[in-house]
């Protein structure tokens, strides 16, 4: 087993957002607290040591206690929530949605990305505790998002009505779904114990977020991963202040919009804050709440507060009142020690939206830190691309740029008219000096012949090019082949396949692989060679 590394800019896939925060340019600056390096993270344990309060400590450790105490945790995660108490433990948090088993590989990435920074930081700070922790969206209501997962380019999903938070919904239906994945799976030893894992977590739980801690806690309890559900009467308590200021005082519409005024100088905006930024949560509910006249109505519904009515409901029933993208972020900063966020680029574009608004609220911003990206490739696989000399990073290469690029290369007549269209402009730009002699009319007609003659020449290489590829078939169609086993769709394999692909190659190799070689402070995109 082999890794290579490829800068994040070099494959295509990442916005110039992300990669200027990884090359640290200048304008990004204002947008962050400290940046993913061992100087961060110790600027950071001290900004944190210094605000987060022991009382929250208690209630966090009181609240996971809880939530875990009907699930077989292992003896690490034990230790990591009773080390949660101490004031010398921070949490290393990612967040994912709640796709039915595991949904895209990536998700697999961002958990042990977090569960090895965790043992990176206890090596460079032993004095110090660090947990790794996931967060899960249980509240959540897109259930498009979720409902599916792809394998072997099926998908297999779930097909039920869907209200209010998605956590909450009860696992019915999840027989059709089993039927259908286990007909897909065959009967091997690996694909035994995916039935059973998928048997366990979704016919034998109770609702979706119960299924995915199961789940999740299945794969990673071993490595001390402690699993959190922000749906908690207790934890919301802890929140309720920000939920108030936001009822009353627009905070993160105000703060967010003028941080994206500037942001959007030079990047695009990932979410554009709303004037409240909560939904109302209840059963089968969740639905924004508006101000409109002097009242707060959750939209939808019938139900109308004033506002000392619906301060008074904040006090009483914080549980009901559930953070948008906007807000999630602080609600999390609120409630754990959390020195550092790891997620996908689309995430962390949002969370740069932020640290205004945190600044102003005082809670300390994380540090934010790009998951692992990871392309698995096997030495069958890499000796054919070697064969067809095409490099790790030209894999990355759209299809059609990489065809052409290597068709080109391999041609035995020369596809590039580039001479051609250099000594065209030569002789027009002789022209254009004996226009400027005669008449004004006399060099329009020689600009616009230019372009004609030169575009003529694209049209021959074009032409030249796609003869050549006919010629060439053999070699395009091992090039497509190679390409699309490596890029389904066209797009990252983590983006798309489901881990269950691998596991039924790799078995319970596959886990440990991806702990031994993702290092999550490399910050360039991983290329495993298995």
């Amino acid at each position: 087993m082999k890794i290579h590394h490829i800068p994040f800019r070099d494959t295509g896939y990442f916005s110039n957002l992300i990669c200027d925060y990884l090359d640290k340019k200048s304008r990004l600056r204002n947008l962050y607290q400290n940046y993913p390096d061992f100087k961060g993270f110790k600027n950071q344990i001290k900004l944190k040591q210094d605000s987060f309060e022991s009382q929250k400590r208690e209630v966090l450790v009181n609240s996971l206690t809880k939530q875990n105490e009907n699930i077989d945790i292992s003896a690490l995660t034990t230790k990591n929530i009773n080390s949660l108490s101490k004031p010398n433990t921070f949490t290393i948090t990612t967040g994912h949605q709640l796709n039915i088993f595991t949904g895209p590989l990536y998700f697999l990435y961002k958990i042990i990305t977090t569960i090895n920074l965790t043992k990176v930081l206890k090596k460079e700070f032993p004095s110090y505790n660090f947990v790794p922790v996931y967060w899960m969206a249980t509240e959540d209501h897109d259930f498009d998002e979720i409902n599916y997962f792809n394998f072997k380019e099926k998908k297999i999903a779930w097909n039920i009505e869907s209200n209010g938070a998605v956590g909450r919904l009860k696992t019915t239906g999840f027989d059709i779904v089993f039927e259908e994945f286990t007909k897909l799976l065959g009967n091997s030893e690996n694909a035994i114990y995916l039935k059973e894992l998928f048997k366990k977590a979704y016919l034998k739980q109770h609702n979706l977020a119960s299924a995915t801690r199961y789940l999740v806690n299945e794969l990673f309890g071993m490595y001390g991963l402690v699993i959190i559900d922000g749906d908690d009467i207790q934890l919301k308590k802890q929140f309720a202040p920000i939920i108030k200021d936001e009822l009353l005082h627009n905070t993160s519409f105000k703060e967010v919009s003028d941080t994206n005024k500037k942001l959007q100088e030079n990047y695009n905006i990932q979410v554009n804050p709303r004037e409240i930024n909560l939904f109302y949560l209840d059963k089968n509910l969740r639905e924004r709440i508006i101000f409109k006249k002097n009242q707060y109505i959750v939209n939808n519904t019938n139900i109308v507060f004033s506002e000392s009515e619906i301060l008074k409901d904040v006090s009483e029933h914080p549980e009901r009142y559930s953070p948008n993208v906007i807000m999630r972020p602080l609600y999390q900063e609120t409630i754990l020690p959390n020195l550092c966020y790891i997620g996908g680029g689309g995430e962390l574009a949002y969370w740069f939206q932020l640290k205004k608004y945190f600044d102003t609220v005082n809670v300390v911003f994380p540090i934010l830190l790009l998951r692992s990206s990871v392309l698995l490739i096997t030495e069958k696989q890499l000796t054919k691309s070697g064969k067809l000399h095409i490099s790790l990073p030209e894999l990355f290469l759209k299809q059609e740029q990489l065809i052409s690029k290597k068709i080109k290369e391999i041609s035995k007549i020369k596809i590039d008219f580039s001479a051609q269209k250099e000594f065209l402009q030569q002789q027009f730009n002789e022209l254009k000096e004996l226009a400027k002699q005669t008449d004004v009319s006399f060099l329009g007609a020689v600009n616009a012949q230019e372009k004609k003659q030169l575009n003529g020449l694209d049209y021959l290489e074009k032409r030249l090019l796609k003869a050549q590829k006919r010629k060439l078939s053999a070699i395009v169609e091992r090039i497509k082949i190679l390409q699309d086993d490596l890029f389904p769709n066209q797009s990252l394999e983590e983006r798309t396949r489901n881990f269950s692909e691998m596991y039924l190659k790799l078995g319970d190799k596959f886990i440990p692989m991806l702990l031994d070689t993702i290092q999550p402070l490399q910050l360039e995109f991983s290329v495993i060679e298995y």
